[in-house]
């Protein structure tokens, strides 16, 4: 036992030995600096190709925030079949999967940067892109129209579709209207139909209808509505091209399309032309009992398909808001031919 523990006792001095020798070891002279590592990227190269000092990308955002997309689209309809045109998340989702939106919005937000633009998806320039710009097909009828980079506004600036059962055919059978088709139309936005015109769904009874030039544009409505832009009051991200009794005409001007000197009064005399279309139409169809004076909606009855196609129509026209001039050929034929199947 003695033996052992003298072995053992022997061993553990050693090692102590070595470890106060190892430690007293002192450290050789500094050696060469070695070759620098290559620079690493600026973390703000990215940012400044869109955040530079130009204020450009201000100047459209001060816009935006006068829009209507920014102040009046009314992003509260979040709901399943509102939200895909009133939500910047509905638009998305609805452009990404081609489907309706399948559940409510949450924390909805309203038309915005990131609902038309590809917004921080490479942080370069080329987040500017569109969400879309493929041809639309039309929920009122099926066509599909191809308006550029207009194709963007066209998926939800366009009417709504129509049942079967009350939609008027030229020649067709009268048409049962109740309580539940008071909102009977094409809803609050149908200019794509207005601007495409011809075979996109609308109450084409009678003959001579032709398009306009405004149909076949480059690139459709950004032409006119995202033109030049005048402050924040109309043009560029504003979308407007009418403030106050002035407009933006740089657009209609593009390409010698208008004189910049006349257009102005060639637009205020063709609207009222159309508004005393409008006008006569309503008077017959509150004749027939469709209509009441004060608003768009429907009353209950049986109706036939020229006074059903004629509300369709006064309705259409109406709710475009540019009283024709989106398709001032088509909608001047459009509205005389009316009148003329109610008289």
């Amino acid at each position: 036992m003695k033996k052992i523990l003298f072995v053992f006792g022997f061993a553990a001095l050693a090692a102590m030995i070595t470890v106060s020798f190892t430690s007293c070891t002192k450290e050789g002279p500094a050696g060469k600096d070695g070759e620098a590592g290559i620079n690493g990227t600026d973390g703000t190269a990215t940012c400044i190709q869109c955040h530079d000092n130009t204020e450009e990308l201000f100047a459209k955002q001060n816009q935006w925030a006068a829009s209507t997309h920014a102040t009046g689209g009314n992003y509260a309809r979040s709901t399943v079949g509102c939200a895909d045109c009133h939500t910047s998340q509905g638009f998305r989702e609805t452009v990404a999967t081609g489907q309706p939106v399948a559940n409510d919005i949450s924390n909805a937000n309203p038309i915005n940067c990131y609902t038309c633009h590809e917004i921080h998806k490479t942080y370069t320039p080329t987040d500017w892109a569109l969400t879309t710009v493929a041809p639309v097909t039309l929920m009122l009828n099926g066509a599909s129209v191809d308006f550029g980079t207009g194709n963007l506004c066209a998926n939800c600036h366009q009417s709504r579709p129509i049942d079967a059962a009350v939609m008027p055919v030229v020649g067709g059978p009268d048409i049962i209207l109740t309580a539940a088709n008071k909102r009977y139309g094409s809803h609050h936005g149908p200019q794509a139909n207005i601007i495409g015109g011809i075979g996109t769904g609308l109450y084409e009874v009678g003959t001579g209808y032709v398009n306009s030039a405004h149909t076949s544009l480059e690139k459709g409505c950004v032409t006119c509505h995202l033109s030049e832009g005048y402050g924040n009051q109309g043009g560029g991200h504003v979308m407007n091209v009418k403030y106050g009794t002035s407009y933006v005409t740089s657009g209609c001007t593009e390409a010698g399309c208008h004189d910049a000197t006349a257009v102005k009064q060639e637009i205020l005399d063709y609207q009222a032309e159309i508004q005393t279309l409008l006008d006569q139409i309503k008077a017959k169809l509150v004749e027939a009992g469709i209509a009441n004076e004060g608003d768009l909606y429907t009353k209950p009855g049986t109706y036939s398909a020229d006074v059903v196609g004629a509300f369709l129509n006064h309705q259409s026209v109406t709710e475009d808001k540019s009283l024709g001039v989106h398709n001032p050929r088509y909608v001047k034929k459009l509205l005389e031919n009316t009148l003329a199947a109610l008289n």
